[in-house]
Order: C-alpha cells, then sequence, then structure tokens
C-alpha cells in the first residue's frame, strides 16, 4: 500500500514541475529583438515632419551626392555655406557646400515607397548675363525602396534631372533614367557652367543656354559639408534662409523635378537618351545668343534664314520626342539641327553685309592727267 502512494506522492510532484516549467520555457521560446535591431532614439527623430527620419534623409543623401564639377577660377568661386539661424541668406563661407532635400512622394512602385532628392549648390553671386547676387542650382533624383519596410530597405535610383536656366526662355534642362547614366547606386558626375552655374548630366552638352555656357577647365568639387535643409514650413540645422525673399530657393524646393508627362516623353525614348525636360523651345535660343546687330542683319537677308531655324526647331522636337533606333543621343541631335541652320544663316549674314563684287577688269586703264 506504502508503494502505491509513494507513486501517487511522486506522480504529483512530477506534475506539480512540469506546471511550473512549462510558463517558463514558453517564455524564453518568445523571439527577442536583438540588440542591433532597437534603434536608438534619435534615429526615429523626424524634424521636417514628412514621414522620413532624419537618420534616412541623411543616408540617402550621402548614398546618392553627385560628383559636381566645377569651373576654375569661377568668379564665385565655389558653392557657399550660408550662414545658419538667420532668415535672410548671408554668405558664411564660400567652401563648397551642397544643401539637400529629401521627401517622400505620393506614388508607390511595385508596392515600394518613392521619395525624391534634390541637391543645391547655392552661390554667392551669378556672374553670367543678366547677373545677379545669389545663385540657387540644382539637380534632383527620383528613388525606389526595395521594400515596404524603410528601416531594411535597399534604395535604386530611377530618375536624374539637371536645372539648367530653369524656368527663363534659355530652359534646357535635362532629365534621364538613371541606367543611362550609370548611376542607380550612386550619383553621376554633374558639370556646373562658369557663371550661370547651370546644371548637366553630360559635359559635351554644356554648350547650351542661349549660346553662353562652356564648361571649359573643370576641376572636381570636394565639398566640404552635406547640409539637409529640411522642408520650406519645417527648416532644418537652422536654415530658415529657404523661405527668403531674395531667392527662388522655396519655390524649387516645393516643385516636383518629375511630373509624370515628363517621364512619359523620356521612356518613350531608347534607353540611350537624354531628354530636355521642356520640348520644342531650343532652337529659338541660338537666335537670342546673337547680337542686336546680327538680328538686324538676319532680318535683311530675307526668309531663307527663318525658314531654316524653323525647320531645324521642327527636327529638333522630333528628336526629343519621338526619337526612335537611331544611334546617338537626343540632346545631341537637337543640338547638331541648331548649329546646322545657325550656321547657315551666319553665311547668308556674310553674303549680306559683304556682297561679292562684280566682275570687271583685272587691270584698270590708269588715270590719265586732265591736263
Amino acid at each position: 500500500m506504502w508503494r502505491k502512494n509513494l507513486r501517487l506522492v511522486e506522480s504529483a510532484l512530477l506534475a506539480l514541475s512540469l506546471a511550473t516549467l512549462i510558463p517558463r520555457s514558453s517564455a524564453q521560446a518568445l523571439p527577442q529583438p536583438a540588440p542591433s535591431q532597437v534603434d536608438p532614439a534619435h534615429a526615429q527623430i523626424d524634424s521636417d515632419q514628412d514621414g522620413l527620419t532624419d537618420e534616412l534623409e541623411q543616408a540617402l543623401l550621402v548614398q546618392f551626392a553627385p560628383r559636381f564639377l566645377v569651373g576654375q577660377g569661377d568668379c564665385s568661386n565655389v558653392p557657399a555655406e550660408f550662414q545658419p539661424g538667420v532668415p535672410t541668406p548671408q554668405v558664411k563661407s564660400e567652401n563648397g557646400t551642397i544643401y539637400g532635400q529629401v521627401f517622400p512622394t505620393k506614388d508607390v512602385i511595385d508596392g515600394a515607397s518613392v521619395v525624391e532628392i534634390h541637391y543645391y549648390h547655392l552661390w554667392r553671386i551669378d556672374c553670367g548675363r543678366h547677373g545677379h547676387p545669389l545663385d540657387t542650382e540644382h539637380v534632383a533624383i527620383l528613388v525606389r525602396a526595395s521594400g515596404p519596410d524603410l528601416r531594411v530597405a535597399t534604395w535604386k535610383a530611377l530618375y536624374w534631372y539637371a536645372a539648367a536656366h530653369e524656368n527663363t526662355v534659355c530652359d534646357v534642362s535635362q532629365i534621364a533614367r538613371a541606367s543611362t547614366l550609370h548611376a542607380e547606386d550612386a550619383g553621376p558626375s554633374i558639370w556646373i557652367s562658369p557663371g550661370k552655374h547651370a546644371s548637366y548630366l553630360n559635359e559635351s552638352i554644356c554648350q547650351s543656354g542661349c549660346g553662353a555656357d562652356r564648361c571649359e577647365k573643370m576641376t572636381p568639387l570636394a565639398p566640404a559639408k552635406l547640409v539637409n535643409l529640411g522642408e520650406p514650413g519645417h527648416p532644418m540645422n537652422g536654415s530658415l534662409f529657404i523661405t527668403s525673399t531674395a531667392w527662388p530657393l522655396a519655390a524649387k524646393m516645393a516643385e516636383t523635378n518629375f511630373p509624370p508627362p515628363v517621364l512619359a516623353r523620356l521612356n518613350e525614348l531608347p534607353d540611350s537618351e537624354i531628354a530636355w525636360f521642356n520640348e520644342g523651345r531650343h532652337p529659338a535660343q541660338g537666335v537670342i545668343a546673337i547680337s542686336s546687330a546680327t538680328e538686324q542683319a538676319v532680318a535683311g537677308s530675307g526668309s531663307n534664314t527663318v525658314a531654316r531655324i524653323s525647320s531645324a526647331a521642327r527636327a529638333a522636337d522630333n528628336s526629343v520626342s519621338v526619337a526612335n533606333g537611331s544611334t546617338g543621343n537626343a540632346l545631341q541631335k537637337s543640338y547638331r539641327h541648331t548649329v546646322h541652320a545657325l550656321g547657315a544663316s551666319v553665311r547668308h549674314i556674310g553674303e549680306f553685309l559683304a556682297p561679292k563684287p562684280r566682275p570687271g577688269p583685272s587691270n584698270p586703264p590708269p588715270e590719265t592727267n586732265p591736263q
């Protein structure tokens, strides 16, 4: 009998032990976050309140920062750093500082977020034609995350934009696929014309913008800083100057450089093409570069010159907007059409200004003495 009671006691003790151990074992089996996955407090800060953390924005700015090339001896030296905490733009130092802006778009591609990034090179002065104090220039990029979780996503560039004489009659801003520039994982080279500081995605097209730009004697820019501006309503790093009416920086920060119609036109081109952001105005810009005296000569040379330039305009429009499998860059083709038309115009102008002498005797008779 006592053996039976002993077995009952042992069974009770075993059941009690199991009841005690199972909950403890279950608690130990719950997944615990690894120390590396626990974000520090600062990693959750979103100073400009756009839904992207400061840490992510800075990481994207660093990853895709372009390689800027600037002209040697530019009268404005290099891009400037502006005094933080001051509402009006005041140059602190001309040291090559580049400013950035990062904001999410409304688009979602393949279930992943899309972000637009602007890189601003801000100058003390525009010292080209029609120069003025302060100069706000930029390039932009559209990037896509690899998945919905932005904390672990990798990022790829989709498109690049370069502003050149933006929103003027001389606008030759360009847009291209990131793959065309071999700039899907990092920034491309960007050529900045001396004086006017227009941005170009390709060195060979730095001859545009009413004929004044030349990218000669270029040197790589060594940026002193890469500063996040935040947003116009929520400036970061003391960038109170972004809303100043002394320059159009706030307006440029409020606009996208990748509107759907422009992307649709670009995507109709071959993969090797760079397209004008605005189509259809570029050959006429060559005429603007002609001096007023020459313009009068053009007017006097008849309708042949105008007809040639108009023909070039139509050809340039087609080469950018409906280019097919032909080789060459759309911008280069447009430029060649313009040069050809203007070259013909120059020949007509030369004939008008210096007409060929009529044939006459090769050895005129000597004057006779009237006496």
